[in-house]
């Protein structure tokens, strides 16, 4: 495949839904593997609904992803500018045109009148009105006045918008890469408004002019387009470019958890879940709603997520690079359904890639939270018990929950475990445990594995009557990281110290029990 040439064209209206970094995440995907270019192209051509900080957010939420553009605003090529707003010149001539050759038309409709004209379409039983081959020939457009009127109406400067000509009853076909043949009937089809009374095109002219002139070879985009789309064929045949337009792929929904409709914002925060790659900070409001960088995930794992909501590679790999990931992408393996939104899913993407995370910069990461807490640490101390730690991590800042205790003696025990497991004759049995475990010259999670497994023979006990009593006493949890590599981290000074405290502590425990 030649010369392939993709682009991501947000509007600057709000933040960056994960619905729009997985449209990014394709497009990117498919311009690697077929050595093509991605672009960045901000729409920005409805300015009522233009957000402050929208497209700054939208370039560091890419950035962040690692998908970043070949040709943008920031990085311009020979196909700019690449905002909609700066190529605001250029659309008018093909307006234009198409007025010319008769395929769009002037219609100088108020809204009063147009909200007329749906009013009674819905009085006689039409459910939703539109502006078409049929209801033109009563409106005030340059298809049903003369030619005079026209010029009058014109001359006088009165505001109009041109639509495009729809043919009254025609098959506009549409070859979609993901779904194959999708016909629609001209006769359903609106007279859209191709340009505005404010002198910018409408999303429709303008994208269909723009991924002509940047020499777009494939629109990969969302469902939610896919009724646009014969509009856009029409747009496309009635400027001589049918020869040149690009095949398109429409992108399958993501649904909420449930698989009830589309994951929204509104659903993001009533289940306490991220929609958004980054933070988003409302302009208007002033409110905060949480992103995936925010939460801790890491860029990868994050990708990883989104990249199988409706792909499937054809194999059992689901954890990939990158790299992996251009090699093994392709549109044919997209599913048309929508995909349901797992969040679990997606942190157990992120479990793994933190797993393979270098301890280095987990610790790096999470020093402030020491410094924070005035602890005083050998560097090396802390990339060791990271290692120890991150196979029980879901996400970098998790480090001090999961792994307060190597740090500061326990405060808290798992009560529950202790009055289950503190009984009988454990508690005279493990003073003999501190006195052998004291006499151990050579400290390693060896001897110490050595060690205990001899005080169990010598008792006649199980894993099960010591193993969780000795974790409770050095770190105050029932589960964790391996216990003897736990144990020699902490020294035998703590391990001993803790032994001797938590006695004293598990015996209350159990006395305000048998009170």
């Amino acid at each position: 495949m030649s010369n392939v040439r993709v682009r991501f064209a947000p509007s600057p209206t709000g933040p960056l839904h994960i619905g729009g970094v997985k449209t990014a995440l394709c497009n990117y995907l498919f311009a690697k593997k077929h050595g093509g270019q991605f672009l960045l192209r901000i729409e920005d051509t409805d300015q009522t609904r233009y957000v402050s900080g929208a497209e700054d957010y939208i370039l560091e939420a890419l950035q962040w992803c690692g998908l970043t553009p070949d040709e943008s605003s920031q990085n311009p090529g020979e196909y700019g500018p690449y905002r909609q707003s700066e190529r605001k010149e250029l659309y008018r001539q093909y307006a234009d045109q198409l007025v010319e050759s008769g395929n769009a038309y002037y219609a100088f409709d108020t809204p009063e009148e147009l909200e007329e004209m749906r009013e009674n379409m819905k009085k006689q039983g039409v459910p939703s009105p539109q502006y078409n081959a049929i209801t033109r020939q009563y409106m005030k457009n340059s298809l049903a006045l003369s030619a005079d009127e026209v010029q009058k109406r014109l001359d006088a400067g009165e505001p109009y918008v041109i639509r495009i000509n729809v043919p009254r009853n025609e098959e506009v076909k549409v070859h979609d890469t993901i779904r194959g043949w999708v016909v629609f009937q001209s006769s359903q089809l609106d007279d859209k408004v191709i340009f505005k009374s404010d002198g910018m095109p409408t999303y429709h002219l303008a994208n269909v002019v723009d991924d002509h002139l940047m020499k777009i070879s494939h629109v990969i985009r969302g469902e939610e387009w896919l009724p646009s789309t014969p509009i856009h064929v029409l747009l496309y045949r009635y400027l001589g470019w049918e020869d040149t337009m690009p095949e398109f792929a429409h992108l399958p929904l993501i649904l909420k958890p449930d698989g009830k409709g589309k994951l929204s914002k509104r659903d993001g925060d009533r289940l306490g879940i991220p929609v958004f790659p980054l933070d988003w900070k409302d302009p208007e409001t002033g409110n905060i709603s949480s992103g995936f960088r925010e939460r801790g995930f890491i860029p990868e794992a994050f990708l990883n997520m989104m990249v199988f909501l409706g792909w499937n590679p054809g194999t059992e790999q689901e954890i990939f690079t990158l790299p992996e990931l251009i090699e093994a992408f392709s549109l044919e393996r997209i599913g048309k359904a929508g995909a349901k939104f797992d969040y679990e899913k997606g942190k157990w993407y992120n479990q793994q890639y933190l797993k393979n995370l270098d301890s280095k910069i987990i610790a790096e990461q999470n020093k402030s939270v020491l410094d924070e807490k005035g602890i005083t640490y050998e560097e090396g101390y802390l990339i060791k018990a990271i290692d120890l730690l991150k196979e029980r991590m879901t996400f970098i800042s998790d480090f001090w929950e999961v792994g307060s205790f190597f740090f500061q003696n326990p405060s808290e025990y798992d009560e529950k475990l202790v009055r289950k497991k503190w009984k009988d004759n454990i508690p005279t049995l493990f003073d003999d445990l501190q006195t052998s475990l004291s006499s151990l010259d050579n400290f390693t999670h060896e001897a110490i594995e050595t060690e205990i497994k001899g005080f169990m023979e010598r008792h006649n006990l199980k894993f099960g009557d010591v193993l969780p009593v000795f974790r409770l006493m050095i770190s105050g949890v029932g589960a964790g990281p391996p216990l003897f590599e736990v144990a020699e981290l902490l020294g035998k000074e703590h391990v001993i110290s803790r032994m001797g405290a938590s006695k004293e502590i598990f015996n209350t425990i159990c006395a305000k029990e048998n009170a």
